[in-house]
């Protein structure tokens, strides 16, 4: 059973790191505007947070950048112009998606650029692809993570050969991610067993980011918590793709650190993020819940939401139908 200590006292080591522009960019396209993020920013400055994930280092040959706002791409000047020094602020993340970043070329030497941390996506089928990537942020400065995605629908002996190849390279820190928000309590306290392990092994802090499909992205983020990863994603008002994620909101009301304050979240969601929900879609609701008990990747969920469909009962006979 899990010690109550563990969740009423806090360790110094949890950071908290805010997905917000990042996957709440796939709801819009990343079109938000200068205010907002701005605003996002000073908010994560006064209320304690640690990292401010911006968004990906998108290849600018694969994505047009004329579908795009300019978060898709994370240029270092774009960076600068809200962060300045950033001497008090969070730290800077950014995520390089294998296979879908010019990595070599559009992330720069940590010496000329604002970004901190670079979060490095990939399956388990490119884990070999993602290495390289870790190794080169590595021996340009940076921070590094890896988060391995889609865990819900790979064999645990897959998953172990992963981390031990992760764990092996110079990464910093390892994800667990339920991409597709289809995880219970019951099974993330044992997933993070199998992480924290491997963490423990080989010197890696482990991190977690889950999705909200099932109404569990909080429950499994605490869960997580109590068990000893250090890394927690969370998004203001859960935004993010399909369902959405850990409620920054929520999250920060549970931390027992004093270092972390509610209040400014508040006011943030009250200017901002309620204005935003009127204009772009995300969040709980029954497509997503669907995808997710089926362990389904949500993309059907995404176009029947964008579909302005209704017709719930057809659309779970059709994503039966396709399993």
């Amino acid at each position: 059973m899990k010690e109550v200590k563990g969740l009423m006292d806090f360790r110094p080591g949890i950071k908290v790191v805010d997905a917000t522009l990042r996957d709440g960019g796939l709801v819009n396209d990343f079109y938000f505007t200068d205010e907002f993020v701005k605003a996002l920013y000073q908010t994560n400055v006064k209320a304690g947070v640690d990292y401010m994930e911006f968004g990906y280092k998108a290849d600018k040959e694969q994505f047009d950048k004329n579908k795009f706002g300019k978060w898709k791409f994370c240029n270092d000047d774009d960076i600068f112009n809200v962060v300045g020094e950033n001497e008090n602020g969070p730290k800077v993340a950014v995520m390089a998606d294998v296979g879908r970043c010019n990595y070599k070329e559009d992330i720069h030497e940590k010496s000329e650029s604002p970004v901190d941390l670079i979060r490095v996506a990939t399956y388990l089928n490119t884990i070999p692809s993602a290495i390289d990537m870790i190794e080169d942020s590595k021996k340009k400065g940076y921070e590094v993570s890896c988060n391995i995605m889609a865990i819900s629908t790979s064999q645990e002996s897959d998953v172990k050969v992963a981390l031990d190849l992760l764990g092996e390279s110079p990464v910093d820190v390892i994800y667990i991610v339920d991409s597709y928000g289809s995880i219970y309590p019951e099974q993330m306290a044992r997933i993070a067993d199998v992480y924290c392990e491997a963490g423990a092994k080989y010197g890696k802090k482990i991190g977690i980011h889950a999705h909200n499909n099932l109404q569990l992205a909080f429950a499994n983020t605490i869960e997580c918590c109590g068990d000893g990863v250090d890394y927690l994603d969370a998004t203001y008002g859960e935004m993010g793709r399909g369902a959405g994620n850990c409620a920054m909101e929520l999250l920060l009301g549970f931390l027992k650190n004093p270092k972390y304050s509610l209040h400014p979240v508040i006011q943030f969601l009250d200017e901002h993020v309620k204005g935003l929900k009127k204009e772009s879609t995300w969040g709980y609701d029954l497509q997503y819940m669907l995808t997710g008990q089926l362990n389904q990747h949500p993309r059907s969920a995404i176009a029947f939401t964008k579909d302005k469909r209704s017709d719930y009962y057809e659309f779970y006979k059709q994503i039966r139908a396709d399993e």
